[in-house]
């Protein structure tokens, strides 16, 4: 769930590799928009999502497979403890699960349940709870500021990158007038071109890499 748009879907992809030994994941990613496991969030789930280490143990699984917690706490700089701890409870929520085939012995591994999340904010922004309106301000607060670190990440590392990537990436802002139906059909066909490209090409190809795209549509005063 790091992606939000209001009345559209807030997904997340995951890979469908096992981090520890590069074994497939036995349940297959699915690519196809119809079918891939999208979870629509609730309060309840809402409320369990709404922590800083969630929030990232659940986006962690989702792009890069099944982990133990240990892993998990040496990818994101956390203690083995807080990060089984935080599992059990996304657990508790039908985030994650376990994934008892990929164990050996008592090696406890964890996959997310689903491929990405959506959810309308505008609901839970008016939800009667204010516990439930405090954790979506959280989550999208959560969001953007994970979307800028991400981007910050890229350009601290675009050296890094094949001639051809550092000439195919893009930043971008557009400012058009429009009213809130045109605005919502705008974020609906750049949807739906995203999806257009997904499974398009295959994991192994050569040169090829996972590409993060951000969507943020949202109105700005005129004065």
């Amino acid at each position: 769930m790091t992606e939000n748009e209001n009345d559209r879907n807030s997904q997340t992809d995951r890979n469908n590799r096992n981090e520890g030994n590069g074994q497939t994941d036995p349940r297959p990613y699915r690519h196809d928009g119809t079918d891939r496991r999208i979870h629509n969030v609730d309060a309840r789930t809402l409320r369990a999502v709404a922590h800083p280490l969630r929030l990232r143990l659940l986006n962690t699984l989702r792009e890069f497979g099944p982990a133990t917690a240990s892993k998990l706490g040496e990818r994101l700089g956390e203690s083995s403890g807080a990060t089984s701890y935080h599992l059990r409870q996304l657990a508790e929520s039908g985030m994650v699960e376990d994934a008892p085939e990929l164990g050996k012995g008592r090696e406890r591994w964890w996959r997310s349940v689903h491929d990405g999340s959506m959810f309308n904010a505008a609901d839970f922004k008016a939800h009667a709870d204010p516990e439930v309106r405090g954790a979506i301000d959280f989550v999208l607060h959560e969001t953007a500021t994970v979307h800028a670190q991400e981007l910050n990440t890229w350009l601290g590392t675009v050296g890094d990158w094949s001639e051809e990537w550092q000439r195919s990436w893009d930043l971008s802002d557009f400012k058009i007038r429009l009213t809130p139906e045109l605005a919502l059909e705008l974020s609906t066909k750049i949807h739906e071109l995203v999806e257009s490209y997904r499974d398009v090409v295959p994991e192994d190809t050569e040169g090829s890499a996972v590409v993060r795209t951000h969507l943020h549509t949202f109105p700005r005063p005129s004065e």
